[in-house]
């Protein structure tokens, strides 16, 4: 008797534990599932823009999204044709690369946009930045990017492009270079 009150006792706390786990993994899955199963969803939103007339990107992009239709003929179009600066871009320290974070807000009915985001493109496959650190978001003509809070970034031009180090700002170009995207990102990155 004495021994299966001790293996009872056994049991329940195994059953809580069990029970704790699982309940943990659920909690863990229904995260996981709501982080990449739904933000997934929203990115490269196309939608119709009335004061645009056109469709644009809204909300959370990237390459691939524009890469394709109806984007695509304007993105290809600049990216072909752009003759990177290697030599300012050789002269940038590639370790810094590490802590840098670029966000990107832009307008895909904005014509500095279609002229300078498949130029950093470019560039950035050059650099093979990896497209982790490129957040880019795009906006309507009022400068909102749907359910994403931009208001942080104190948008007034398009394209902005603000670069961070360990979660620092330590520069913007904004709607169009001082010089070119090369030599901007030089001295933002020479900062660092």
């Amino acid at each position: 008797m004495h021994f299966a009150l001790i293996k009872n006792k056994d049991l329940n706390i195994l059953h809580q534990k069990f029970y704790i786990m699982k309940k943990t993994i659920i909690l863990i899955l229904v995260i996981l599932i709501y982080k990449y199963g739904m933000a997934q969803q929203e990115i490269n939103k196309i939608i119709f823009d009335e004061p645009a007339d056109q469709e644009i990107l809204l909300g959370i992009g990237n390459k691939d999204g524009l890469t394709t239709a109806p984007f695509n003929d304007w993105f290809q179009l600049e990216y072909n044709s752009y003759k990177i600066d290697k030599e300012t871009l050789d002269k940038l320290d590639r370790n810094k690369f590490k802590t840098l974070e670029v966000e990107i807000i832009m307008g895909t009915w904005c014509s500095d946009s279609r002229k300078e985001i498949p130029r950093f493109y470019k560039i950035s496959d050059y650099l093979e930045l990896d497209s982790e650190i490129i957040f880019l978001v795009g906006v309507n003509k009022e400068k909102k990017a749907g359910r994403i809070p931009i208001s942080r970034f104190e948008i007034e031009l398009v394209p902005t492009f603000i670069f961070y180090n360990d979660g620092n700002e330590i520069g913007r170009i904004i709607e169009s270079p001082e010089g070119s995207l090369e030599i901007d990102m030089l001295k933002i990155i020479s900062l660092m």
